[in-house]
């Protein structure tokens, strides 16, 4: 697929990669609401847009990338909003008893990842999100959206969940070690 030179592509279009991310920020509040009035799942129109708000990841990242329109504001708020949606998403399941409290481990990780950003970015780290960390956070969306739609203890949604989960935090200290070895050097 051929890339788009910036110049071709109109002025408002350009910010079609951060309004999509500021959406996902707006879908979260929906998002509790639906998934409050179906507590006993399945809960599908929460899994709709819990599911649009994965579609709007990809769909941001590859407009930006593809249309060279990335900006300071996308590359922190983009994966804000993911980790902010997930996050939300799990501590809401763990309370309504659809997940494990174990799964909370998901808040340490991101905790650590976006303290951590604020204390190495302003030292000249810059976060890439690796391939790794893109299959994670792929199928967290996956698996909670599958939890979300399927009845209680329905268990292939629960194992994609917990292997999603393991790669985030393999992930996560993946990230870590660059950070600590490129700010080393």
């Amino acid at each position: 697929m051929e890339e788009v030179p910036v110049r071709d592509v109109p002025g408002p279009a350009r910010q079609i990669p951060n309004a999509l991310t500021l959406l996902r920020f707006a879908a979260i509040p929906l998002f509790v609401w639906l998934l409050l009035q179906d507590r006993e799942g399945p809960s599908w129109w929460a899994g709709i847009v819990f599911a649009l708000a994965a579609i709007t990841d990809q769909i941001d990242g590859f407009l930006a990338r593809r249309w060279h329109v990335e900006s300071a504001f996308g590359k922190v708020a983009d994966p804000l909003a993911d980790r902010l949606m997930i996050d939300t998403a799990v501590v809401l399941l763990v309370v309504l008893d659809r997940l494990p409290w174990v799964a909370l481990v998901i808040l340490l990780r991101d905790v650590v990842l976006v303290g951590g950003y604020k204390l190495v970015a302003p030292r000249g780290f810059e976060l890439e999100v690796s391939m790794l960390g893109k299959v994670a956070t792929w199928g967290l969306y996956a698996s909670i959206c599958l939890v979300l739609v399927t009845r209680e203890g329905t268990w292939w949604p629960l194992a994609l969940f917990w292997i999603s989960l393991g790669l985030a935090v393999v992930a996560a200290a993946g990230y870590v070690l660059r950070a600590r070895r490129e700010l080393r050097d």
